[in-house]
Order: structure tokens, then C-alpha cells, then sequence
């Protein structure tokens, strides 16, 4: 494993435990279909949470939450119909939202841990 996959995957840790103190339930992480794949999804009160996440090590390159451009917004939302078609007992009445975790710092356990909630 490339170790950019490695610090992808150890943000991806980062951002469950993140979810999980917060009170999330996570039902999926790196679910793959033939459109992409979704880095974690969760439910949250009566909401099904699609969760993007962004590791960096510094904001060199911009905010991690700045590679969430329009195309990966519709991708995303795309994804997120491709879960709930696939987990109908899971997504059935719950509203579909966004959300993007963002990591930076040398370390992803210890770097600063933001959460956009409902991107639109």
C-alpha cells in the first residue's frame, strides 16, 4: 500500500472515531460500486450521512476541503443513491445528506479534525 493510501486510510480511522464521539452510527466504510467509491457512511438522528474525507499534511496545496468541487459534489450525490438503492432498509426514511471531514497535520491522529456538516 502507497503511503498516501496509508495516511487516506489512517484519516479515515481518524474521522470514524471522530463520528462516533459525535454520536454518529457508522453503517459502511469504502463502499465500492461502479461509479466510485464513499469513504464512510453513517446515520445520524434521522439523517444517512455520506462522508467525504480529506487527509493533508499541511494547507500547502488549499484546505482539505477545497478538492470538494462541483464534480465531486454530483459524484458524491450520485454515490449516495447508488448506497440507499443498494441498503434499503438502512436509507428508508432518512434524509440524504453531505458532510466533509477534513485532516491536517503531519500526523492524521493527532492533526486538526474539521467537520463540514449538510455540504450543498
Amino acid at each position: 500500500m502507497a503511503s498516501k493510501d496509508i495516511r487516506g486510510r489512517q484519516g479515515e480511522d481518524r474521522a470514524a472515531r471522530h463520528l462516533s464521539a459525535q454520536g454518529y452510527e457508522i453503517l459502511d466504510r469504502n463502499w465500492r460500486c461502479a461509479a466510485g467509491e464513499l469513504d464512510i457512511v453513517a446515520a445520524h438522528g434521522a439523517d444517512l450521512v455520506i462522508v467525504e474525507v480529506k487527509t493533508r499534511r499541511t494547507e500547502g496545496y488549499g484546505h482539505p476541503f477545497d478538492a470538494i468541487d462541483a464534480a465531486k459534489r454530483d459524484r458524491l450525490w450520485r454515490l449516495s443513491c447508488a448506497w440507499a438503492a443498494a441498503h434499503p432498509a438502512d436509507a428508508r426514511r432518512r434524509r440524504v445528506r453531505v458532510d466533509v471531514i477534513g485532516i491536517t497535520g503531519e500526523d492524521p491522529a493527532t492533526g486538526l479534525v474539521e467537520h463540514l456538516v449538510d455540504l450543498r
